[in-house]
């Protein structure tokens, strides 16, 4: 299986995003986390940050003996280490990477910081009934990183020579069999290259350049304006109604990371 690697790690928590923190790993969130005591703009904003990180990595404040809660998330695969929270106190912490290791696990932040490689893996620990088993909103999130395409043939044609499951592994595809009795789905998957959204660009215009006539070509007719007939159409209390979902603010009252790290 292809290793993955990670690039482009943010030198510094204002340049986290729920994306980017993907690409970073334990010791990074470390030394970020450590710099936080020197860093005014991120203490203001501690909340946000740890929010960021923690929906990439599971974080845990270790209260007890040190050395066997060192051993034991140790163990768990966490990396664990001390982080200063003032002049004078620091706070034992364990911090790990969260898994992808289901299709629950995938969400639009993530699926580009997996290798199609990973991803067959993923498909293939929780496949039963095929690509069409999946939630279409799990669907969408793989397809929004990878371009899928699928075919059921019988098992002693799927491989057929000059077939389309050869032409896809020519083409760098990765591929997962889904056998479905005397046939078998073939899912292939290929990560989609980036694509920038050009930013629109509008042309100033000073009305003062130019004069326009006025235009009554759509004005209605005198004829067809009747207002003493009511509007099958009108909008009124009863077929008209504007929701707002307000969200309250966060909490703000947390003023040290150790109250941070113990939020979840």
């Amino acid at each position: 299986m292809k290793k993955e690697t990670t690039t482009n790690k943010p030198a510094k928590l204002s340049n986290l995003t729920k994306s980017t923190i993907w690409d970073v790993q334990e010791n990074d969130v470390f030394r970020m986390l450590t710099a936080i005591e020197k860093d005014a703009e991120a203490k203001d904003n501690l909340r946000h940050y740890t929010d960021i990180i923690r929906s990439a990595f599971m974080i845990e404040e270790l209260k007890g003996d040190e050395k066997i809660l060192k051993q034991k998330y140790t163990k768990m695969g966490y990396k664990v280490g001390s982080i200063k929270v003032s002049e004078d106190a620091k706070i034992l912490i364990a911090i790990k990477k969260r898994p992808i290791a289901r299709v629950t696990d995938l969400t639009y932040e993530n699926i580009r910081h997996i290798s199609a490689a990973k991803l067959i893996e993923v498909l293939d620990r929780n496949f039963g009934g095929g690509w069409e088993s999946l939630s279409q909103s799990i669907q969408d999130i793989i397809e929004s990183g990878f371009d899928i395409s699928t075919t059921t043939l019988p098992k002693d044609r799927l491989h057929k020579k000059g077939g389309m499951y050869e032409k896809k592994i020519a083409d760098g595809y990765e591929v997962l069999e889904v056998e479905k009795g005397t046939w078998v789905e073939a899912i292939f998957a290929k990560m989609k290259p980036e694509t920038f959204k050009p930013r629109m660009k509008f042309d100033t215009h000073n009305e003062d350049d130019e004069e326009f006539e006025d235009d009554d070509y759509n004005a209605p007719d005198e004829d067809d304006m009747d207002f003493d007939e009511p509007n099958d159409d009108e909008i009124n209390e009863d077929n008209y109604r504007t929701t707002f979902d307000i969200e309250t603010d966060p909490d703000e009252d947390a003023e040290s990371l150790s109250e941070y790290m113990e939020d979840e």
